[in-house]
């Protein structure tokens, strides 16, 4: 048992023996609420009454644990049905946006401008007073609030990595909001539970206290603290009982809620937790409209020829990468390299079909060769089509595993799904693949993480699982978006040794490695594409452009690291222009001592100074 469920005993068993002792109220040996002694009204505490008498001689403690039913009963119930539809209202606006949530989260918001207690009084006005009535009324008060709640974390988790992985691999809205979302919004939710069921309790007493609530003979707090408020010279302690109850019972909601919140919450535990199962799905043909007849060059992986990716707003287009050509051999690895905003990552998104959905491709042609040795066109795939083919044919490595790895989901389960999800292990299959997968990245002791949080490992320990998840099903194309970004020098060596070892186990996967950090390319790739503002500049193999770069930005990048093997490190000046800001001709122009005229007039067309290397410069051969 973890530190947070052993803090968790104490409220829960409070509040499970409140909760038996009202709704065990019935057969248990308590006089008659309605039976009056008026003779011995405001009677003290006997043995025959514990709590003594009230203002017409009935039993105060027997009063006090029904009265709980009634007070409970409303507060509970109008908190819990103001929860379930007020989630509903927030994770359908939350996530759907427009239209649906102006529907849901702004029209619910028009409650909140009303006073509460005056919206209540409204409602039991209209419906009259009783039990029912104040439940729909509370409802009605406390919905607005669930909404707003559920909606904010929801704005928060949408865009993550895992909800997006989600929707990559074909699950319905509904399903990824109940069994993805819902999970990460949870812990808000009960903190609210706690405060709605204190709040409801209040409002229902006072409108008890102004008769406007429970209806008389049945007790209730909120009226026996009425009743008690005539006597108080009289007999005080009538009073104190009601009160009490009143406010031991909130704080213990209260207590048991916070201390709820901590142990459903992953990030807090080391076991247990929400545990949410996933359903597999099955693994589709890729739609013949997108294949070819299979002429692919030998050994090519992928021919990525001309492709530009565009941003499409209110009819207009700004073009973000230009004209891109890259090409993977089986078991080669292609870096590609570049400073932020070059345009790396969203080539990389390009090629699983994971653009944002303002950006397409414009243009070019986009051909991978599937394990059938069928040519498919990506250009062409719809978002089926790309479903079908991640993880069993392309696969990505994110740059923050935190981020691209739901919290509330055990490293295990993680693997698993995407083990079902492409047709992978079934059964007790899925278990033992799952640790075989664990023990191929590295992670030690694979059967504990394969039972851990992500919260619970390491920066490289999760971008180990993160690698897991990728290769889980075998890519033919792993494309690794800067995965040692955030990582220490020692992990960085680790993960980089891993991606080796995985290519010496897997040697006809090809490896595209985005990054930025040249040293890390030196280690790892065959061939360099180096890109500068959404364009390649160069291309060639990894030594060569290393030794002999042709491009003024390819050697400005050299000489800006320690590991370049300059004697003297030079800072590039300038910025990489913003994508509606580029400059005429070349792009690197600005920012390059080798510029002259004729480079801002035009934009400048691919040389080849040998039939591997390629580079955008009209003066590469003064630059080598």
């Amino acid at each position: 048992m973890t530190r947070a469920q052993r803090k968790l005993i104490l409220p829960a068993t409070l509040a499970a023996l409140v909760v038996a002792v009202i709704v065990l109220a019935p057969v248990l040996p308590l006089p008659d609420v309605r039976s009056m002694d008026v003779p011995n009204r405001f009677a003290g505490p006997s043995a025959t009454h514990w709590l003594g008498q009230d203002e017409f001689g009935r039993d105060v403690l027997a009063r006090l644990i029904w009265g709980g039913r009634a007070s409970l009963f409303i507060a509970v119930g109008s908190a819990l049905a103001a929860a379930v539809i007020g989630t509903v209202l927030g994770l359908l606006g939350g996530y759907f946006r427009g239209l649906v949530e102006f529907v849901t989260v702004r029209a619910a918001e028009v409650i909140l401008c009303l006073p509460p207690l005056l919206l209540a009084l409204l409602v039991v006005t209209i419906l009259g007073a009783g039990t029912w009535p104040l439940i729909l009324a509370l409802t009605i008060l406390y919905t607005p609030i669930y909404a707003r709640v559920v909606y904010s974390a929801t704005l928060q988790v949408r865009s993550l990595d895992y909800v997006t992985a989600q929707k990559a691999m074909g699950a319905y809205p509904l399903r990824i909001l109940a069994t993805t979302v819902l999970p990460n919004v949870m812990p808000p939710l009960l903190v609210q539970i706690s405060l709605v069921v204190a709040s409801a309790m209040l409002i229902e007493s006072g409108l008890s206290f102004l008769g406007l609530g429970v209806v008389p003979p049945t007790p209730s707090w909120g009226l026996m603290i009425q009743a008690a408020r005539g006597s108080m010279e009289v007999a005080p302690m009538l009073l104190l009982w009601p009160s009490l109850a009143l406010a031991g019972t909130i704080l213990t909601f209260n207590f048991l809620c916070d201390r709820l919140q901590t142990a459903l919450d992953p990030r807090g535990i080391t076991a247990g937790g929400a545990l949410w199962l996933r359903g597999g799905g099955s693994r589709g043909a890729v739609p013949r409209s997108a294949r070819r007849a299979a002429a692919p060059k030998q050994d090519t992986l992928l021919e990525v020829e001309g492709m530009s990716i565009a941003a499409q707003n209110a009819g207009t287009s700004l073009e973000l990468v230009r004209r891109v050509s890259v090409t993977v051999r089986r078991g080669e690895t292609v870096a590609l390299v570049g400073e932020s905003g070059s345009g790396k990552s969203i080539t990389g998104l390009a090629l699983t079909g994971l653009l944002p959905d303002a950006l397409s491709i414009t243009g070019g042609d986009v051909r991978f060769v599937a394990r059938d040795g069928e040519e498919i066109d990506l250009g062409a795939l719809d978002e089926a089509g790309f479903r079908r083919i991640r993880s069993g044919e392309i696969s990505m490595v994110f740059q923050d595993a935190a981020a691209s790895l739901n919290p509330v989901l055990r490293i295990g389960e993680q693997v698993a799904e995407a083990l079902r999800a492409h047709g992978g292990a079934r059964g007790r299959d899925v278990d033992a693949r799952v640790v075989e997968l664990l023990r191929q990245v590295g992670l030690p002791d694979p059967e504990r993480r394969a039972r851990a949080y992500p919260h619970e490992l390491s920066g490289g320990q999760r971008q180990r699982a993160m690698i897991a998840v990728a290769v889980a099903n075998n890519p033919r194309l792993l494309i690794a978006d800067e995965p040692t970004t955030a990582l220490d020098p020692t992990i960085q060596a680790q993960i980089l040794e891993l991606f080796r070892s995985l290519k010496k186990a897997t040697p006809d996967m090809g490896l595209i490695f985005i990054t930025h950090d040249l040293a890390v390319v030196a280690e790892i790739a065959d061939r360099v594409t180096v890109m500068y503002a959404g364009e390649v500049v160069e291309d060639g193999p990894a030594d060569e452009v290393f030794a002999h770069p042709h491009h003024p930005y390819t050697a400005a990048l050299l000489a800006s690291v320690p590991e370049g093997g300059t004697d003297r490190l030079v800072a590039i000046p300038g910025t990489v222009p913003l994508p509606d800001a580029m400059p005429e001709g070349c792009r690197f122009a600005p920012r390059c001592s080798h510029a002259r005229d004729v480079c801002r007039t035009g934009s400048p067309p691919t040389s080849h100074p040998t039939p591997e290397r390629r580079t955008r410069c009209v003066r590469w051969k003064e630059i080598a």
